[in-house]
């Protein structure tokens, strides 16, 4: 996602959430109580009322004081385990601040350096641009300053496919930059797994085994493993989301599977409890200390880890729509460091199918705060935000729901506006070519294979390294379908065929909805036919 946008993926919050609708308008809050128990309690149940969430998780740490948590509502709609404070969620891109700490503790070891070319390591290594091969160091792998495009590559594991570490290596060189090296920030994931690569190959251990034995041991991490796959317990948060009709985003709250592949693990593998995080956060506001007083990493590496290293966004402030809008954010090692209210505040989201969490600190303040929910709506930020509000004594106090009823109620506005009959509207035209000629095999270079076959009547797509994109092919346009996969996988797309003399010279796509999350990168493909 961008800079001032959320979404499920997100990685990047400002606590403002993103595109998922609601199925109804919010009341206004209720007031929240003086006591934190009581206002931390109304503000979820004003958000989960308004959001119909099925359950949160919240961890509040105060410096000097017990870690507060608690959980709320239901693991799985429909089914009566309770969200505790134990409760696994996977917090996704927040997972991307303890691969910047496995690499500083790695450069503490004097085993990497952070203004190293990377080719010292990974000789392997390949951009696009030979010349930005050459410049890229440590640093650039964790800060979405190397020209590529927004969530390019995710196709490679959202959701799940065949491709490994070795083929994301590969494929960096085919993907090709929107805006000069350092020059700009995009968000990526794809850069997150070359950062665990490095790790393996410097530390001799898998990702895995480097963050669960350095970092979530000695914090005493007891609920959390480094991927879905270790999981081991039926005390998991579900996920849900909104399938239409007539877009993802917008309908009732569905129950759906995880998709993420275990390649994204560095950059969005962890799951974990608001028991583990609030560990996670008091060791953060504590530059690297533990309770004992043993370091993980020193207070130099705690000031580089929060040192912002590109510029997200700039304005003049808050807003009536937004109060806590930054004057300044940016993207530090694993970290979004921007003003709020006045304050520092270091946070990061983390979005996956079905489920959005944050985590916030504001270290003068000695306070942190995480929110996991399992929904793709955007009620952690808000509760968040909320929280924060609370624990700062800020006043007048903000009616945050109100707020991202109406953000959420214009992205659901803007998606209705493109449909028609309770379905997307399909374009004027229709295909120039008899249905047998787009038959055939296609191939992207950092993607791999599709294969349209026609049957029948119809065509029929099959993206051959992702199992779960199989569809048939409807006219859409000229010269373009659009897929129909099975409801709850990933996103639907736009297929358009580029015709000259009679034949099919390439495939284009585009995802079908105006509310897809960016990792459904369908328009970073460029296919070719094979012959």
């Amino acid at each position: 996602m961008s800079g001032l946008t959320v979404d499920r993926r997100g990685a990047l919050a400002l606590g403002f959430g993103g595109a998922a609708a609601l199925a109804w308008p919010a009341r206004a809050q209720d007031a929240a109580p003086a006591g934190l128990d009581a206002a931390v309690d109304t503000i979820v149940a004003n958000f989960m009322r308004a959001f119909e969430t099925p359950g949160i998780g919240v961890a509040i740490v105060r410096k000097g004081q017990p870690a507060w948590l608690k959980g709320y509502g239901v693991r799985t709609m429909g089914r009566p385990g309770p969200v505790d404070a134990h409760t696994r969620f996977g917090i996704a891109s927040n997972s991307k601040a303890f691969t910047a700490a496995a690499v500083a503790m790695l450069v503490e070891e004097g085993k990497l350096g952070w203004d190293e070319p990377l080719t010292r390591y990974l000789p392997e290594f390949k951009m696009h641009d030979p010349a930005v091969t050459g410049m890229f160091t440590v640093r650039d792998l964790l800060v979405h300053r190397s020209g590529l495009p927004l969530g390019a590559g995710d196709l490679m594991y959202f959701p799940q496919s065949t491709a490994d570490a070795a083929q994301v290596m590969r494929a960096l060189q085919f993907l090709r930059p929107v805006r000069g090296f350092r020059t700009g920030y995009d968000y990526d994931n794809i850069l997150y797994i070359v950062a665990g690569i490095l790790i393996e190959r410097i530390s001799g251990k898998s990702w895995r085994a480097f963050v669960g034995e350095r970092l979530l041991a000695p914090l005493g991490m007891a609920d959390a493993v480094t991927s879905r796959e270790l999981l081991r317990t039926d005390n998991v948060a579900g996920r849900h989301a909104r399938l239409g009709p007539p877009v993802r985003g917008v309908g009732p709250m569905r129950a759906i599977k995880p998709d993420e592949a275990p390649l994204i693990d560095a950059g969005a593998g962890i799951n974990a409890s608001v028991t583990d995080i609030a560990k996670w956060l008091e060791v953060q506001l504590a530059l690297g200390e533990l309770p004992g007083g043993k370091r993980l990493w020193s207070k130099d590496s705690a000031a580089e880890m929060w040192k912002p290293q590109v510029i997200i966004s700039s304005s003049d402030g808050g807003t009536d729509a937004n109060p806590a809008r930054p004057v300044m954010s940016g993207y530090a090692l694993g970290w979004i460091v921007q003003d709020f209210r006045g304050r520092r505040l270091i946070s990061h989201s983390g979005g996956l199918s079905g489920q959005v969490t944050q985590t916030a600190m504001i270290p003068s303040a000695g306070i942190g705060v995480a929110v996991f929910s399992n929904t793709e709506d955007s009620v952690s930020g808000g509760i968040r935000n909320a929280i924060l509000d609370h624990l700062l004594g800020t006043a007048p106090s903000y009616d945050w729901v109100a707020s991202y009823v109406r953000r959420n109620k214009q992205a659901q506005d803007e998606a209705i506006a493109s449909t028609s009959a309770g379905d997307a509207k399909p374009p004027g035209g229709k295909p120039s070519l008899p249905l047998a000629a787009y038959a055939g095999r296609y191939r992207d270079a950092w993607y791999g294979d599709i294969v349209v076959t026609a049957k029948g009547k119809a065509l029929h797509i099959e993206f051959v390294p992702t199992a779960a994109f199989r569809s048939v092919l409807e006219p859409w346009g000229t010269d373009s379908f659009r897929t129909r996969f099975v409801a709850g996988t990933g996103e639907d797309a736009v297929v358009t065929f580029a015709v000259a003399d009679g034949k099919v010279t390439g495939v284009k796509m585009k995802a079908l909805s105006p509310l897809a999350d960016f990792s459904y990168d369908f328009h970073h493909l460029d296919f070719v036919p094979v012959k």
